[in-house]
């Protein structure tokens, strides 16, 4: 069959169903970039977003990006500020209120992914004992050691807790805590370096977790995570008494 019959014989995609493929993805894309400069601190809270600025180290029109900063808008990690007629997008800033709202409810949702873990066969159990054993024992020398390694730290306390999510945790349950996980990632990277002296406090919590998945307590296990939120809640309180609230002043 001739070239042109094939060509002819095709459906036509229509171009407006492809742009809009192609602004969903580079959306998500700028979405999931700028979300990282925030989290990890490259634009700091409190810090004016200046759309011609961000586009051109994105290397991205103003379309997706505009998408991305409302849906960054809407999960919390910019907001709005009016003056008159206009307005204008700022990094939300980092305040014990909000830690305060932020951090039990991670707590939740990881217990309930804990109480799904708790109920995995006895084997299983023990494999991911094992492993939060190891990683905990790194922590227990970084508080020993006295080394402060602000980033280590977080790595290996947001690995601990994954691997429970993981275990146990359903589709739905992993979507809600990736969602809210980075929000509270924003505080543990910019404020770890000034919890060390409390980090032992923060591995006998993870003894406790570690003693539950052993057992199989599914009441237990769901509490010991929840506690561990809370009071490293209450930690970073005092370390932003400390140091003040990022972004607000």
């Amino acid at each position: 069959m001739p070239i042109s019959a094939i060509n002819k014989s095709k459906p036509k995609i229509p171009r407006t169903a492809s742009a809009k493929a192609e602004h969903g993805t580079s959306v998500t894309i700028a979405f999931q970039r700028i979300r990282e400069l925030i989290v990890h601190g490259k634009l700091s809270p409190g810090t004016w977003i200046v759309e011609n600025d961000l586009c051109q180290h994105l290397n991205m029109s103003r379309t997706p990006v505009r998408g991305a900063l409302y849906l960054l808008q809407r999960e919390g990690y910019v907001q709005e500020q009016r003056n008159g007629s206009k307005s204008r997008m700022l990094v939300s800033s980092l305040t014990k209120e909000d830690a305060s709202e932020l951090y039990p409810i991670i707590g939740c949702v990881e217990g309930l992914a804990g109480r799904r873990a708790a109920v995995l066969p006895e084997a299983a159990r023990t494999e991911l004992a094992g492993k939060l054993s190891e990683i905990n024992a790194k922590l227990i020398r970084i508080a020993k050691e006295r080394v402060i390694e602000g980033a280590n730290i977080f790595d290996l306390d947001r690995e601990f807790h994954r691997l429970v999510v993981m275990a146990g945790a359903g589709p739905r349950l992993k979507t809600l805590h990736k969602a809210i996980e980075p929000q509270t990632e924003r505080y543990w990277r910019l404020y770890a370096s000034s919890i060390i002296n409390d980090l032992t406090l923060s591995t006998e919590e993870h003894e406790a977790i570690i003693d539950a998945v052993k057992e199989g307590n599914a009441d237990k296990l769901e509490l010991a995570l929840r506690l561990n939120w809370e009071n490293g809640c209450k930690r970073l309180a005092r370390v932003i008494d400390m140091f003040g609230e990022r972004g607000s002043w």
